[in-house]
């Protein structure tokens, strides 16, 4: 059965995240529903991670098993064509024939996230539901040199949602950066794997270095701490996007808490 290897992309702001469910309508739902449409296949889509409501992404990845040997781009472009005349937020990228071996999620080496803040007196209009507004200055430069201190292996307990399913709070950063480009702040992290919510809530205790609130030293403190309440606020889904995904051959380095849900 022909293994086929999607890079989605798509607006998180209708969905109630990727994973399908009884109440909401889903990424993955949408997929799975045009690909029924366009082969009568009801498939269950495997992925790289569930992204929250609101989350976006620029190139989530999934796999799909098809009966039929289709050629990549007969499968892109079909998919695309249900997913437009479902007014769907969703757009296949990509299509590419994969080995069984490959699996969206336990073959991935790393996730890239960004966040995106703008950060402005006046509020904004065209960027709702794409990005963080903060009204007060940030200082990016603190921001950032307070983010390096989280960099490498810990336990990111204080980073880390209730309903968290991971094994194990523990996860390698192996790279957290802040940047300013005019009124935008962008913080960029990457990682084998991340506990779930952990970039927001990174984003949102980053936040408080950057108004004054907190120090490098407070955000070591709250990493430290291993404890929930020690967090900052959680910054809103609205701003996160999956922004990669990375592999290497032959496909087949397990990583069982990869579950990357933002």
């Amino acid at each position: 059965m022909p293994r086929y290897k999607l890079t989605i992309e798509y607006d998180g702001t209708p969905y109630a995240g990727w994973q399908r469910q009884e109440n909401g309508h889903t990424v993955q739902a949408a997929i799975e529903q045009a690909i029924a449409r366009f082969c009568g296949e009801n498939i269950a889509l495997g992925a790289a991670g569930r992204t929250d409501a609101g989350v976006h992404a620029l190139a989530q990845v999934a796999h799909a098993d098809l009966t039929k040997d289709w050629g990549a781009a007969k499968v892109r472009d079909a998919l695309n064509a249900h997913l437009v005349a479902a007014d769907e937020r969703v757009v296949i990228l990509n299509v590419e024939r994969v080995p069984d071996s490959f699996d969206a999620r336990f073959s991935a080496t790393a996730r890239h996230y960004l966040y995106r803040i703008v950060n402005r007196r006046p509020p904004i209009a065209v960027e709702i539901n794409r990005a963080w507004w903060v009204s007060k200055p940030l200082d990016a430069g603190a921001m950032h040199e307070a983010a390096q201190r989280l960099l490498g292996k810990h336990d990111f307990t204080t980073f880390r949602a209730a309903q968290c399913q991971a094994k194990s709070p523990v996860k390698t950063l192996d790279r957290l950066d802040v940047t300013r480009n005019g009124e935008y702040v962008e913080i960029r992290a990457s990682a084998r794997s991340f506990l779930h919510n952990q970039v927001r809530s990174l984003a949102g205790s980053l936040m408080e270095v950057g108004v004054g609130r907190w120090t490098a030293d407070d955000l070591v403190s709250a990493l430290e701490a291993r404890d929930r309440s020690a967090c900052g606020q959680v910054a809103p889904p609205y701003g996160l996007y999956l922004i990669g995904v990375d592999y290497c051959a032959p496909f087949a380095r397990p990583d069982p808490d990869g579950l990357m849900p933002q």
